[in-house]
């Protein structure tokens, strides 16, 4: 598991990212513990559902027709249970992955969720991020460092 002051750091920044300026709550940081705390292999929907209930409690999964959204110029696929499928897909590679950039992006392109989709798309990438690279988490730096130095890797 990832040291405690580090997931802190983690679950702010990932806050920031999103306007929320304030130290996280509990609860927030119990949800990444959580999510981290899944045996490898075993991390569902569900796991991801119940995250994003602790960090946006009217956060809906987008599993039904009509539940669409827009984020900014990006027009996510319609919501239905063709979101939950590429999820479930997503949530099966994110766990024999290698790359945290990619099952990231492509968790983000189709926001499975009506609300909470950065802060769950991240906490994914960490877990991923933990599994790679031990205990720490790989966290030398900080999100967006990293996320960067990915996303350049990624295009090479």
């Amino acid at each position: 598991m990832i040291d405690e002051m580090r997931l802190i750091s983690f679950v702010e920044e990932s806050n920031m990212i999103e306007g929320i300026f304030r130290h996280p709550y509990q609860s927030e940081i119990q949800a990444h513990i959580d999510l981290l705390d899944v045996p490898a292999g075993e991390l569902g929907v569900n796991h991801i559902e119940a995250f994003v209930r602790a960090v946006q409690s009217d956060a809906h999964l987008r599993s039904r027709a009509g539940m669409n959204v827009a984020v900014g110029n990006h027009i996510p696929p319609s919501g239905g249970m063709g979101v939950v499928y590429h999820l479930n897909e997503i949530l099966a590679d994110s766990e024999v992955s290698n790359n945290p950039f990619e099952i990231h992006a492509r968790y983000e392109k189709i926001h499975p969720f009506t609300d909470g989709n950065g802060r769950s798309g991240r906490a994914l990438w960490l877990r991923m991020m933990q599994r790679i690279h031990g205990q720490r988490g790989g966290l030398k730096m900080s999100f967006l460092q990293q996320w960067y130095y990915q996303s350049l890797d990624y295009m090479s």
